[in-house]
């Protein structure tokens, strides 16, 4: 395990920015990646709601791990008839 893959007290993991930075922050592709969904897909829940929290500085946006991991944690279904399925995030 590296430095870089050590979590933080908070809950994030720092990433490698472009410049070599670390930073608690997922940007939106990033995000999407980590949760397999398509960066188009979160933009849209940011407009409609239903998605994960994130952080606005200016105006690029950001998404911590911790919020990724328990937005995508209050999702779990038993089956797709459960109502919870149909119901938020859309």
């Amino acid at each position: 395990m590296t430095g870089n893959d050590e979590a933080r007290s908070d809950g994030t993991t720092p990433v490698a920015a472009g410049g070599g930075s670390i930073t608690p922050f997922f940007s939106n592709d990033e995000a999407a990646s980590f949760l397999r969904l398509s960066p188009r897909t979160l933009e849209k829940y940011r407009v409609i709601g239903g998605g994960p929290p994130f952080y606005k500085l200016g105006r690029r946006v950001f998404y911590k791990r911790v919020d990724l991991e328990d937005w995508a944690g209050r999702r779990l279904c038993d089956s797709t008839s459960d109502p919870r399925w149909r119901g938020e995030g859309r």
